[in-house]
């Protein structure tokens, strides 16, 4: 049997490694971009460990958890240090609940979840990411992206741009939703163009490093949000050196500043306002930053009855699932376990 699985972010590795650990046989996992891991990035800069995408997963959600410890990288999660977090009223930092920061931040997550912390990985987010990508070398292929989709008899083909093609038995779309949407579509999924109704929010954060001397005004907690009423360029901010341990080295902390979208020179737009709030002096030894032009997604009311009916759908076809944040919930252990879900329905369906 010959199962594919479309996109190498973190649900697409979680599925074929699922399917891979079950014996399905021929995995392949076909990536258009030339690395893995989609959204979730992380680079050395000199001593620093800076994310490019979400630094640290649920602590009372235990698939990532459970996944690194099939790794053998169960040892590498680090707990939060730093904990709690203040709203900026445009005059004042105020202790709030995390949950209601969550909120002001338009994250969806069980108040008991945020209240239970975040863990991470001594190397970053990316450590699953690499380990997971070594254990599936052999199946990775990257430059692969999927242009099209059609259905021969009870198999698919793959048409892949560039002009080449794989056949499989099954496969698992680990994609985000309005790309599915399309392949869905085309392969007669009626409204299957509706999963683009999931809006991605572009997503621009900037990593400032300083040196501890500039900060005049002591860090407490994990970071800050801002009141929608206070307005400015800054959306929130991350105190990250002092929330994990290993992202700065002695002598210098790491803030991390979410940003409005479409704002110029991010480097000036995030220092100015945050060195008013935290009263920093000086201008930042470095800064780095990442823009995701579709970041995190965000759901309508009726979110939960289109992904049922579009996978009650699917079932009607030969082994075809879906799988990835913009279906089961958008934190790395929700993608981790979208993912494995979607590969244990393809593993009953093979089986059946």
């Amino acid at each position: 049997m010959k199962v594919l699985v479309v996109g190498a972010g973190i649900a697409g590795l979680a599925a074929a490694w699922e399917l891979t650990r079950a014996g399905a046989g021929d995995v392949g996992l076909l990536e258009s971009e030339r690395r893995a891991g989609g959204v979730i990035v992380t680079e050395r800069v000199n001593d620093f460990l800076v994310e490019g995408g979400p630094d640290g997963f649920l602590a009372g959600e235990r698939d990532l958890q459970v996944l690194a410890e099939e790794l053998g990288i169960g040892d590498r999660v680090v707990e939060q240090r730093a904990r709690g977090t203040s709203l900026w009223n445009g005059t004042a930092l105020t202790p709030i609940e995390e949950g209601r920061a969550a909120a002001l931040l338009g994250i969806e997550a069980r108040t008991a979840d945020v209240s239970a912390g975040f863990r991470s990985f001594a190397a970053g987010m990316s450590e699953p990411v690499a380990a997971l990508s070594q254990r599936l070398a052999g199946n990775l292929r990257f430059a692969q992206g999927v242009s099209g989709l059609t259905r021969e008899g009870n198999r698919w083909r793959l048409a892949i741009t560039g002009g080449s093609a794989h056949e499989a038995d099954a496969v698992i779309l680990a994609l985000p939703a309005y790309a599915a949407g399309r392949l869905l579509e085309a392969v007669g999924i009626h409204h299957g163009r509706t999963l683009a109704e999931v809006v991605y929010l572009p997503s621009t954060t900037v990593s400032l490093a300083y040196r501890e001397e500039q900060l005049t005004r002591q860090l407490e907690g994990a970071g800050f949000v801002v009141s929608p009423e206070s307005g400015g360029a800054i959306r929130a901010c991350t105190f990250a050196s002092a929330k994990y341990p290993g992202r700065a080295p002695n002598g210098y902390a790491l803030l991390r500043v979410f940003l409005e979208p479409g704002m110029e020179d991010a480097q000036a737009t995030a220092h100015a306002p945050l060195a008013k709030i935290l009263a920093i002096q000086g201008e930042p030894v470095w800064s780095r930053t990442f823009s995701w032009a579709r970041g995190l997604p965000r759901y309508h009311g009726r979110q939960r009855e289109h992904i049922d009916e579009m996978r009650k759908r699917l079932t009607r076809l030969p082994p075809l699932a879906i799988a990835g944040a913009g279906y089961d919930g958008a934190g790395v252990s929700a993608c981790v376990r979208s993912g494995r879900m979607a590969a244990r329905a393809i593993l009953k369906w093979l089986s059946g």
